[in-house]
């Protein structure tokens, strides 16, 4: 005959989910206008990245 499962408590089964939780974004100011932008991504609203205008600003 099959055995019965074992009950599985409620504290292992929370330790099966802990990688199911959200982190927050990344988010890092712009050094030339201050405006928040993603790591290593050219500012949407001045065009710079590291420090060099990469892109025209749209104004």
């Amino acid at each position: 005959m099959a055995s019965p499962k074992s009950k599985i408590s409620r504290s292992r089964r929370g330790m099966r989910r802990s990688h199911n939780a959200l982190n927050k974004p990344t988010i890092h100011e712009c050094k030339n206008c201050g405006s928040v932008v993603k790591p290593h991504n050219v500012c949407t609203s001045c065009g710079y990245y590291d420090g060099k205008e990469v892109v025209s600003a749209k104004l």
